[in-house]
Order: C-alpha cells, then structure tokens, then sequence
C-alpha cells in the first residue's frame, strides 16, 4: 500500500478515535444543563475520562514494546465510542462515570500502538507523522459539531448516534493492518532501534507534556462555559469557542511540522510554548469577540508542539518507542485532566475567570523545561520497528 494512502486511513482512524476525547468536553455544558451538574461534578467527568486513560497509556505502551497489538486499533476504537455513546442514557452520575472511564480506557489503548503503526506506515517521515497528528487534532475539532448536533436536538438519550465515527474508524484502519502484515511488519515487534536511552531528557519532556496537557484540557473543559460567561450569549457562542480551540490544533500541528523542517523540534516547541502563555492571558482577560483570536492562537501555541513532543520522546527512548508514545501522545490529552476538578472547585467557591488564571503559568513551565533540552540525534533503526529520522529534519517526503 502507497506511504500516503496508509498515512491518510491511519489520520482518520485516528480523529475517530480523538472526537471522543473532545466529545468529553463538549458534553460538559449539556450535562450541566440537562442534569444541573455543579462545575466540580462536571470536571469530573472529565476526569473519569483521564484517570484511567493516564495511567492506562504507559502500561499499554509497555505491553506493545514487548509485543506488537495490532488488533487494538479496532477494538480500542469501538470502547472509546461505546463508552461515550452509553453515558448520556442513564441518569446516574456513578455510571455516567464509569462509561465515560471505558471510554477513556479504549482510547488509552488506541494511541500506543496506533503510534508503532504510524512510525513504520510513514517509513520514519517526520511529515507524515505530523499529518498523523492532524487525524487526531481534526477528530477534536469536530467533536463539539457533532456533539451539539446530535445532542441539541433531541437531548443526551441520543448519544447512542455517537457511536458512528467509531464503527467508521474500526474498519478503515484494516487495510492498513494488511498490508504491514502482508510486509512482515504488523504482527511481531520485531527489532527495536539501536541507541541509548536519554532518561534524563525523557522525564523532562514528560513534564512539560504534563504542562501542556494540564493548560489544555483546563481550556477545553471550560472555555465553552468561560466565553458564554464573557460574551453574555447562548450555548452556541461557547461552542464556538471549543471549535476555534480544537480546529487551531490542525493548523499548529502542520506549522510545527512544517517549521521543524526548518529549525530543530526543541526551539520550535519551546517558542510555541511562550507565544502560548501570552495566548492563555488573552483568553482569560481580554473582553468582547477578541477572545476568539486568543483561544485560536493559544490552540495553534499548543498544538505546533504536538507531533515534535512524540518524535522527540521516541528518539529520546530509542528502545522503549511505545512506552515513549504512550507517555508523550497519551499524557497530552489525559493527565491534565487531574487537574479539572480542581478548576472546578475554585471556580465554584470564587469566579471561572480566577480558577484558569493560574492554567497561564502552565505554559511558562514548558518553556522552561524545553530552555534545558538538547536536540536527540537519530537513532540507528531496524527494519520491523525504523526510528528513522527524527532529527529535526524531515524524515521522508513531503
């Protein structure tokens, strides 16, 4: 199968699985609506969908280290819609919980080994992984649409429909799997890259992983509320919002591919990193519809470091390439929530305005930590698991 056309099924298996990430969030309001959830029992949620996701990721990581599971990327991908499409029909915070949990655990499962796949789809090419990235940033992007559109109209007893993307993403993901089985790839783990391991720089990147994951989630699991507060308008204005912060990811996710072609991963993502604290300031505090350019361009400062973060943490642990996926591209979108009902209950006692201002500092420490790490060199590869190039440079064509 052409390089392209796998990268291609891959990215969109890849936003059906991420639309039910952002269908969290975007379910948040509603559940506030319909079920009058305080912003503590709505962040909740949020974290039910991360707690287990986080700590699932890394496990399954190690698991696919030892031995391939290519067979995850459908199962994984019909838990993460099941569990989303089963929690708006019970009236149960308690199951409303535990379904969003199954959720987060299918989608847990997805990424680690959905990162292998893309690694020796894409021959190693920085570009394509960055166009891998893009599947899951557009999966986010298009959940709050599909959420208000399935959900306005008829209320949370229609989530069962929300189970579609996921059925859709189960089956294409197949031809992919085929084909690297039919090259000898899909099924055994095969030989992992050579290289020494940078532990040091590793826990580094996966603090300022934590960072950015904490800012994000606390974005997106509130700025639909947030902007309603400071624009005095509908569901829909908020809405708008979440939109603007999930579709500013595809364009960060290909800048950051595309400028790090030019410059090396670690000033890209550092730099992004400080236009972002800036961003988040302006979401927090600047008033009227210029609020909607700071959410796109904190979403775009967030974003451009996406695909670098996975590369880097894959050449910086040559030999454990899926525990460093599931940490990197696992953490960005689960850890934060941790810190969700935290927001919640200060913005319960005070204002929401006060409970994100502290998320501005979170960017500032990413850009410290990456102000400390050096550029990796690339790793010597084999053929069942390449490490390719990642260096900065782009590993294969555009």
């Amino acid at each position: 199968m052409p390089r392209n056309r796998s990268i291609v099924l891959l990215a969109i298996g890849h936003a059906c699985v991420d639309v039910y990430q952002g269908a969290v969030a975007s379910l948040v309001p509603f559940f506030v609506a319909e079920r009058a959830y305080t912003y503590a029992a709505a962040s909740g949620i949020v974290l039910a969908a991360s707690l287990l996701s986080s700590v699932a990721q890394p496990v399954f990581g190690i698991l696919t280290d030892r031995r391939a599971m290519p067979w995850l990327l459908p199962v994984s991908t019909v838990l993460g819609g099941l569990g989303i499409a089963l929690s708006g029909l019970t009236g149960s915070y308690a199951l409303t919980l535990a379904f969003v949990a199954v959720s987060g655990v299918g989608v847990a499962a997805y990424h680690p080994e959905s990162a292998r796949v893309a690694r020796l789809a894409s021959g190693g090419s920085h570009s394509a992984m960055a166009w891998f990235s893009l599947g899951g940033n557009l999966g986010f992007a298009a959940a709050p649409l599909m959420v208000t559109a399935v959900v306005a109209t008829g209320g949370l007893r229609l989530t069962p429909l929300l189970v579609l993307p996921a059925l859709a993403g189960s089956v294409l993901c197949l031809p992919v799997l085929r084909a690297l089985a039919k090259a000898g790839h899909g099924g055994s783990g095969g030989a992992v890259a050579r290289g020494a391991d940078d532990r040091r720089s590793f826990v580094k990147l996966s603090l300022a992983v934590v960072c950015r994951s904490i800012v994000f989630v606390g974005m997106s699991t509130f700025v639909a509320l947030h902007v309603k507060e400071r624009m005095h308008g509908s569901t829909a204005a908020g809405t708008a919002a979440l939109f603007v912060l999930y579709l500013g990811g595809a364009v960060g996710s290909l800048l950051g591919g595309s400028l790090a072609g030019r410059w090396d991963r670690v000033t890209v993502a550092g730099w992004s990193y400080l236009v972002s604290v800036f961003a988040v300031a302006g979401v927090v505090y600047v008033p009227g519809p210029a609020v909607y350019a700071c959410v796109a361009l904190t979403s775009i400062g967030l974003y451009m470091p996406f695909s670098l973060q996975v590369t880097l943490g894959q050449d910086y642990l040559p030999s454990r390439v899926g525990t460093a996926s599931g940490i990197t591209l696992g953490l960005t979108v689960s850890i934060g929530g941790l810190a969700g009902p935290l927001v919640g209950r200060v913005a319960d006692a005070t204002t929401l305005r006060t409970a994100l201002t502290p998320l501005i500092l979170m960017p500032a420490l990413s850009w410290l930590l990456f102000r400390s790490l050096p550029e990796p060199t690339a790793p010597q590869s084999l053929t069942a698991r390449p490490a390719a190039d990642h260096s900065g440079k782009d590993g294969g064509g555009r």
